[in-house]
């Protein structure tokens, strides 16, 4: 299973990433594969770790902030071992042609 998540701390003004470096220390601290961008952290793994990891990350974020918006977005791929680069490689192989 591949997340995608992210996080909005409402009402902190320009504080925003001090709030957001709380949850993605929680994320890299899981010892789970994953990955943080400019919009999104993507965290791979079981439903019930990896869902219990974006619930600690959305409550340490509630903690400074007094309103938090959660997006989520799951891939169950059964078949796809590591999605969080299996699917990149996938893509590769399809943009960069073989010799």
């Amino acid at each position: 299973m591949l997340i995608a998540f992210a996080l909005t701390p409402m009402g902190v003004e320009e504080n925003v990433a001090d709030h957001i470096a709380d949850a993605v220390k929680i994320v890299r601290e899981s010892g789970l594969p994953n990955r943080s961008d400019s919009m999104y952290t993507m965290i791979e793994g079981d439903w019930d770790e990896v869902m219990d990891v974006v619930k600690r990350a959305a409550e340490a974020v509630a903690a400074k902030a007094p309103r938090v918006q959660l997006v989520l977005k799951a891939d169950l791929w059964p078949g796809m071992p590591h999605p969080l680069d299996g699917k990149i490689e996938l893509l590769e192989r399809r943009i960069t042609p073989t010799a």
